[in-house]
């Protein structure tokens, strides 16, 4: 039995999808009851072949509980709500994960990390994350981890002013290469990961066919969409003012900015990273036709 946290994201989903079709059995864990019956309104329709199992991500017993059920587990660390202090709140449930995992059976864990990850405070993600790794090498239960690129699906929020104004906003200048990966292409990873044997592990770097850069993002919509679209590129100084106009807390805001300022100054680019197979142009195609 797979155990799936975050199941219901675009990553999650993803692998979820691949597990099924494989003929594998699949336990998707959420902490809102709606969705146990697939009435629930989840980023993507829970399949009826997976069983869910009701958890709550910071009720530890609740969670070993559900880890108890299984054999394998794709750990993919809760987003917090953006209006709350997102690093307290994400690094509490990487606490009460870790504590959960004690006592079980699982005999494999693949855990979603990202590109850039390093020993840092109070920059969202890339600190959260190294420091959720870190805490897996001093558990007992073999584990890889795939450290992701940037999420073509951060665009998705794009596609309205794009659409209305003509226009896509980036925090980071038009010319600037990233390296970005789409989720589908790290579902198809971690259904790897998951299904290969236990004592496989290692450290994977995941992105798409070659980096991007905002202008692509931009060109990408304009051919989806038939329309001339432009990036409308927001100053360092207006980060923090942007995020908290998205509903980002105080605190988040800063942690965002300060997580958007090493991305922009210290781009990680790996030698060897597995590539997948979903151009940018072809994911914007599909957003705009609504197929994902």
């Amino acid at each position: 039995m797979h155990i799936i946290l975050g199941g219901t994201g675009h990553v999650g989903s993803a692998l979820v999808k691949r597990l099924l079709d494989a003929g594998e059995p699949v336990t998707l864990i959420t902490h809102d009851p709606k969705k146990s019956g697939r009435e629930g309104k989840a980023k993507h329709e829970v399949p009826q072949r997976a069983r869910v199992a009701l958890a709550d991500v910071h009720d530890v017993p609740a969670l070993r509980k559900v880890f108890q059920q299984g054999t394998r587990l794709f750990l993919l660390n809760p987003s917090a709500a953006p209006s709350t202090d997102t690093d307290a709140e994400e690094r509490a449930t990487v606490k009460s994960i870790m504590e959960a995992l004690q006592g079980t059976q699982l005999e494999k864990i693949v855990a979603e990390s990202t590109y850039g990850a390093q020993p840092v405070q109070r920059a969202g993600d890339l600190g959260i994350l190294y420091d959720m790794e870190k805490a897996l090498e001093a558990q007992p239960i073999p584990f890889s981890v795939i450290r992701a690129a940037y999420y073509m699906s951060n665009w998705d929020a794009a596609l309205k002013t794009a659409r209305d104004e003509g226009v896509i906003d980036s925090m980071f200048p038009q010319d600037f290469k990233l390296p970005m990966v789409a989720p589908q292409d790290l579902g198809e990873l971690a259904a790897r990961l998951m299904t290969e044997p236990a004592e496989k592990t290692g450290l994977f770097y995941a992105e798409g066919p070659e980096p991007y850069t905002p202008g692509d993002v931009a060109a990408a919509f304009s051919e989806a969409l038939n329309k001339s679209v432009a990036v409308r590129v927001i100053p360092r100084e207006k980060w923090e003012e942007a995020f908290k106009a998205m509903g980002f807390s105080t605190a988040a805001a800063k942690s965002y900015a300060a997580m958007t300022a090493l991305t922009r100054d210290h781009p990680y680019f790996d030698d060897a990273p597995v590539r997948g197979r979903t151009s940018l142009r072809a994911y914007v195609r599909a957003l705009v036709s609504g197929s994902i």
